[in-house]
């Protein structure tokens, strides 16, 4: 049920979304329309606001929708402000906004969209309703350049921006003296395997078939 709601709420958005002028804006849609969906798609449950799983002020919500999916009927979301951040939320916020590297407001946003969403239990593409890791990659590459070069060993990135947040209070995330002999290495490199939502209904599909 919730994989076909988020491929509607995405089927929906994309759709409505102003026509590319390239690959790379298209892309951009596609990551935006996937994190809206993510978003609405919880807000199918019972006490459960969009608004809380994106981080953006009605305002700037408002502002997305109409420069990225200016045919969209804004259905579910309801003009009210978010939930307050959590402490690691506003640094992580403020992290990628140091880092911002894409054309703008489009970094500015994906910054806070980000932030919220990292707060949630799964890889971080999924908590974005992207595809795959590489998705997230690509994402990170366009739109925080400097971070994303940064984690040279492919480390989890919400490990790695939680080291990066860390080293920059002046202590370690870990008390091992590397990351070659640290018994977490698996937790923090570790594949990133999972299906992404549509991938989930797609397989769903083809069970019933």
């Amino acid at each position: 049920m919730l994989a076909s709601t988020f491929a509607h709420h995405y089927a929906t958005l994309r759709a409505a979304a102003l026509p590319a002028r390239d690959e790379a804006e298209a892309f951009d849609s596609h990551v935006l329309a996937a994190i809206l969906a993510s978003a609405l798609t919880e807000a199918e449950a019972p006490g459960v606001r969009c608004a809380d799983g994106l981080g953006l002020s009605p305002t700037e919500i408002s502002r997305l929708i109409s420069r990225r999916f200016p045919r969209y009927a804004s259905v579910g979301l309801d003009g009210l402000a978010p939930s307050a951040p959590l402490e690691e939320e506003m640094l992580l916020a403020d992290l990628l906004l140091a880092h911002r590297s894409g054309p703008e407001p489009v970094s500015a946003w994906l910054a806070v969209l980000i932030a919220r969403r990292a707060m949630r239990p799964d890889h971080l593409w999924q908590d974005l309703g992207l595809n795959d890791r590489g998705e997230l990659n690509r994402l990170l590459a366009r739109h925080f350049r400097t971070l994303h070069a940064g984690n040279t060993h492919n480390m989890r990135w919400k490990k790695y921006f939680y080291r990066v947040l860390c080293e920059a209070e002046g202590f370690s995330l870990c008390a091992a003296p590397s990351c070659a002999v640290c018994s977490d290495f698996t937790d923090c490199f570790g594949a990133e395997d999972g299906l992404s939502r549509l991938a989930d209904l797609r397989r769903r599909i083809e069970e019933a078939a």
